[in-house]
């Protein structure tokens, strides 16, 4: 097939197209293969190989599954694909390879789709950037040398260049949306307990993390999500079910809904950039054009509390990673074993006190009562995705730190550096300022999307974000394939894309 052909359609048109037998599943495989060849040089999207698993996949008996003979790439973290090295970034899993597929991993095998790769992320999901030491970063395909975001930043290179329509993303404080903001896609973080989490876990940090796909299109994302949503039975709890698919609710545009809409960071950290900032205005003026009230509204909460809160969760969660690789390697773990910021997490994580970490989820739960309450009066918020548009490489690692930051972050084998107020302010300071938004909603489990409506005077792209009430996927969907009809998504192609020329790239 032509590269132009392979362009015009997403996964579910690449699949009609497989069924009307106009092209095969072995076709359209190597022609992922030959464009993630033309470019993966420059943008290292993809990190592990599957050729020799998804030829064989591809020339079998293919599930008849809405995207049978799609190729599809899945995030080198957390959900297994047996036989494959699951590392998550790190040194410390090198060599890691699960004997069984993670449940998610069966659905979207049962949907038909051909996995022929693993994309790149920071340690352990860490980062909001992809640029581990272990794989090396991931660029920008709108600019290389820039961020794709994080932490599913490979996922995200990889659509935005052409190499697949969708792939596979997981979000834990804003991981599919952030890399979706930062490359011009469509990121859709589900519902808690949406998709399946296990069988090897009950819960996924907490419950604050959701796995789905990065896209081109709503469509691709709300069929995914039927093809992989619902109950399993090592999970602790289900999200509620939806009254009917969510592709079949794209049939109906959304009733006249009551949005609220604000650029004010919702956790401490800096103010958006001013290209952020216009986005939401633009946003909300189109939302209002498409019969919606829209009114400036904001949750009010305490957002530094919030803000210490997730990053001790974070911190614990690091720290409880730490301890089971130790037990996969049959041996402590060592500084040398894991890059800076992780072993700063882990550290934090290991001197917090039970009781602090009990006050600080309590805390957590205290804004959770507060947006359920405000969503009482409204159906959607329209935020920033994040507070600045796509960074340069380095920016967001420790090595960017504050010259304070870096003097603690040296000498962090004195423990009591740990207690310090001045390290837990200038690290949440740190971590909020470029992402000032997602987490929030990962902790209330709402479903939230990024949309990818504007792109900056330097020609890089710039997300809008829209969350719904907890449960409500359909209706978000709805209101998101509304805007798409009116402003389509895929009306840019990266400057670095699988279907250009390699010299004009």
């Amino acid at each position: 097939m032509s590269f132009k052909e392979y362009d015009d359609h997403d996964a579910l048109g690449l699949a009609a197209l497989v069924k009307k037998g106009e092209v095969s599943p072995a076709e359209l495989l190597e022609e992922a293969i030959t464009r993630a060849e033309r470019v993966n040089g420059r943008l290292n999207a993809i990190v592990i190989g599957m050729h020799v698993i998804a030829r064989a996949r591809a020339r079998g008996e293919l599930p008849d599954g809405p995207f049978r003979g799609v190729p599809f790439l899945m995030k080198d973290m957390a959900t297994a694909y047996a036989g494959v090295p699951l590392q998550a970034a790190s040194r410390l899993y090198r060599g890691n390879v699960p004997a069984h597929h993670a449940e998610l991993t069966e659905r979207f095998l049962r949907a038909g789709l051909v996995v022929f790769g693993k994309t790149n992320s920071p340690e352990f999901g860490i980062l909001p950037t992809t640029e581990p030491e272990l794989y090396g970063p991931t660029h920008n395909p709108w600019r290389l040398g820039y961020s794709p975001g994080g932490s599913s930043g490979g996922a995200a290179a990889a659509v935005a260049a052409g190499i697949v329509p969708m792939a596979h993303g997981g979000d834990g404080g804003g991981s599919i949306r952030i890399p979706a903001s930062c490359c011009g896609l469509f990121g859709f973080k589900p519902t808690r307990a949406r998709n399946p989490v296990g069988p090897d876990v009950s819960e996924s940090f907490y419950g604050f993390a959701a796995e789905h796909v990065l896209s081109r299109t709503v469509r691709d994302s709300a069929a995914a999500l039927d093809a992989t949503a619902g109950p399993e039975a090592t999970a602790m709890y289900h999200a509620p079910a939806p009254y009917q698919g969510f592709l079949a609710a794209l049939g109906s545009p959304p009733e006249k809904l009551r949005i609220a809409f604000t650029s004010d960071p919702l956790l401490h950290g800096a103010e958006p950039h001013p290209d952020n900032r216009r986005a939401v205005e633009e946003t909300a003026k189109l939302l209002e054009k498409l019969g919606h009230h829209v009114e400036p509204a904001r949750p009010r909460f305490e957002a530094r509390e919030f803000a210490k809160g997730f990053f001790l969760h974070f911190s614990a969660l690091v720290a409880a990673e730490i301890r089971a690789a130790e037990a996969f390697l049959g041996r402590p773990a060592k500084r040398e074993d894991v890059e800076r910021t992780t072993w700063l997490l882990n550290l934090v994580g290991r001197s917090t006190d039970a009781g602090t970490f009990v006050y600080y989820r309590r805390k957590l739960f205290d804004v959770q009562r507060a947006i359920a309450g405000f969503f009482q009066d409204h159906d959607i918020l329209l935020t920033p995705t994040i507070g600045r548009p796509p960074v340069p490489h380095g920016t967001l690692l420790a090595k960017g730190l504050e010259e304070g930051m870096q003097e603690l972050v040296a000498r962090l084998d004195r423990p009591e550096l740990l207690r310090l107020p001045r390290l837990l302010d200038m690290a949440v300071d740190r971590a909020y300022a470029f992402s000032p938004f997602t987490p929030v909603f990962n902790v209330t489990g709402q479903p939230s999307a990024s949309v990818p409506l504007h792109w900056n005077a330097d020609g890089l792209p710039i997300g809008t974000m829209l969350t719904a009430r907890f449960g409500e996927d359909a209706r978000l969907f709805r209101l998101c394939a509304q805007i798409e009809e009116v402003q389509s998504f895929r009306a840019r192609r990266a400057p670095v894309h699988a279907a250009a020329s390699p010299g004009l790239s």
